[in-house]
């Protein structure tokens, strides 16, 4: 049985024993803990998350690696320390196999679905108490604002937790080598407090889709689509922000004011 890495999947097996230590200790995983692990492969990861005495609930889409890992891990399993899921990990409900306790997750995540398994986790009902992902370094970069800029995707995590820059973990680390750099990124501190329903979420990103639906024009063009000019610089005036600010440049804090008045009206 082959256990090539398989493109369509997106799979780079980590090799670094120095970024799967950072991984399990920048989110402080320790015995007791419920770790919801995304694409395990061969285990690397899997592995020294156990050791920690954590639970592991492991969601892989690839039946070769399934069959390896119910080989490599059978005392776990049988123990039910390793609950290994042939699922995508998108479509379940997380808190079927949580229970509804806290959980983290801890995860080397394909690029191509790396947005979507952040957004999904961060907006459940049932959201983790902190990710600890190894991402593309040039979007772990965009997460956290490296560059002083925002973005959709910086804010979309900044309005559930906290994200730090853990590491840069080289191409070289993988197997097969990936064309650019990862890094390993932290959300803590999950949580609801910005946006406590439904309601608000959708409000909020009602706002910054709008705002940074043409980069290079100025927010108040942007956000114009939902309501009149006049109505946006009356609100960017009394935040005592350029009337002529581009979205990017303007801070999470500053978003947060923006969408109350927004919602006030």
């Amino acid at each position: 049985m082959s256990l090539e890495a398989k493109k369509s999947l997106g799979q780079n097996f980590l090799k670094s024993k120095k970024a799967i230590s950072a991984m399990i200790s920048a989110p402080e995983i320790s015995r007791g803990d419920i770790v919801v692990e995304i694409g395990p492969g061969k285990g690397a990861l899997t592995r020294p998350l156990l050791e920690t005495g954590a639970t592991v609930i492991a969601f892989e889409l690839d039946q070769r690696m399934v069959g390896y890992l119910k080989e490599e891990f059978t005392e776990y399993i049988d123990n039910k320390k390793l609950i290994l899921v042939h699922q995508d990990v998108l479509e379940v409900d997380i808190k079927e196999f949580t229970k509804g306790k806290p959980y983290k997750v801890v995860a080397n995540i394909p690029y191509y679905i790396t947005n979507l398994i952040v957004r999904n986790f961060l907006s459940n009902v049932y959201q983790p108490t902190a990710m600890c992902l190894l991402i593309q370094k040039e979007v772990a970069e965009r997460i956290v604002s490296r560059d002083g800029k925002e973005s959709i995707l910086s804010l979309s995590v900044k309005i559930f937790g906290d994200p730090k820059y853990i590491a840069k973990v080289a191409r070289q680390y993988f197997s097969p080598s990936p064309k650019v750099d990862s890094a390993i990124i932290l959300i803590s501190d999950i949580n609801r407090q910005y946006v406590p329903n439904s309601k608000d979420e959708e409000e909020f990103f009602e706002v910054i889709k709008a705002a940074f639906a043409q980069k290079r024009k100025q927010a108040i063009k942007n956000l114009s689509k939902l309501k009149p000019r006049s109505y946006w610089e009356e609100i960017f005036n009394s935040l005592d922000l350029e009337k002529k600010v581009r979205a990017e440049d303007i801070t999470f804090q500053k978003w947060l004011q923006i969408v109350d008045k927004y919602n006030e009206n």
